[in-house]
């Protein structure tokens, strides 16, 4: 998706238009609650995304299988796209898999409490939760300077955390 926005936008189109969410058209663009989990708006915002979706996916999908997994990813994106419409500008654009992302994040801390990860630059393993709550604080903290919808990391976050509530009793994990 990244490659045709770039390559839409040298043809004189702009896919996230077409593909991000906005409040005040999405009456007109429905399919764009779903659609601009897939549009990035930089190869660092795509990067960050993905290499955050593999960490945790990877993990979590091997605890949960692949179709509790994608609920728990699409409905977090979802509920953070809801966040947003709720809490943001409505004629801001937002895209991007964050929420999403988040949604994974937080159920993984619920379910593996005890999890050390390590988050460059910090030389020592930190407890998963800090990594998690830490990161959706300081890109809160960033939001103004970098067009950061911390709203819709906000809602994945929060469903993240109520799914792995959800989850607990039936995922056993080395580190619960």
């Amino acid at each position: 998706m990244y490659i045709a926005t770039i390559v839409a936008d040298i043809l004189g189109h702009n896919l996230i238009r077409l593909l991000g969410l906005q409040t005040a058209s999405l009456l007109e663009k429905p399919w764009t609650i779903v659609t601009n989990l897939f549009v990035h708006g930089g190869i660092w915002h795509l990067v960050a995304n993905m290499l955050t979706l593999y960490f945790f996916g990877s993990f979590l999908s091997r605890l949960i299988g692949t179709r509790v997994f994608l609920i728990i990813y699409f409905l977090g994106g979802i509920l953070g796209n809801v966040f947003f419409m709720l809490l943001g500008s409505p004629l801001a654009i937002v895209i991007g898999a964050s929420g999403a992302v988040f949604a994974l994040g937080g159920t993984l801390t619920i379910l593996t409490p005890r999890l050390r990860v390590y988050v460059f630059p910090i030389p020592a393993p930190i407890p998963l939760w800090v990594a998690v709550i830490g990161g959706f604080f300081l890109l809160t903290l960033a939001a103004p300077f970098f067009r950061i919808a911390w709203q819709g990391h906000l809602g994945g976050l929060i469903f993240g955390l109520v799914a792995g509530l959800i989850l607990r009793r039936g995922v056993r994990t080395p580190l619960s």
